[in-house]
């Protein structure tokens, strides 16, 4: 597997983390005080896009790294919850960093 694999999932996670983030105080502010429905629709669809993206990208590594089906779930899942994903990034790039081998050289014909 390759270490580009792995560097993609880390930074949508991160940045669907963040939005999720942005997107629950948005929320806040929208429900709570009444104000900002346009921005928090807005963040809303930036969000959204940015999480299937993160689909794409988790799924991709798992496949790769051959997780069960429950892991997998649970790794597309994160990018829902509020704080999860950072959370689950860490615990994922401990599992899959030793998987990640270095190319073997090439041995030059003579």
């Amino acid at each position: 597997m390759k270490k580009s694999v792995l560097t993609r999932y880390r930074v949508m996670a991160y940045v669907t983390a963040v939005m999720l983030l942005v997107l629950c105080t948005c929320m806040v502010f929208k429900y709570g005080f009444d104000t900002g429905e346009d921005l928090t629709f807005a963040v809303s669809q930036v969000h959204g896009f940015l999480y299937i993206i993160y689909l794409v990208f988790a799924f991709d590594l798992g496949s790769k790294a051959k997780w069960p089906f429950g892991k997998l779930l649970w790794v597309l899942l994160s990018g829902t919850i509020p704080f999860a994903a950072f959370f689950v990034e860490r615990r994922v790039t401990r599992t899959v960093e030793p998987l990640i081998g270095e190319p073997a050289p090439a041995v030059a014909k003579a």
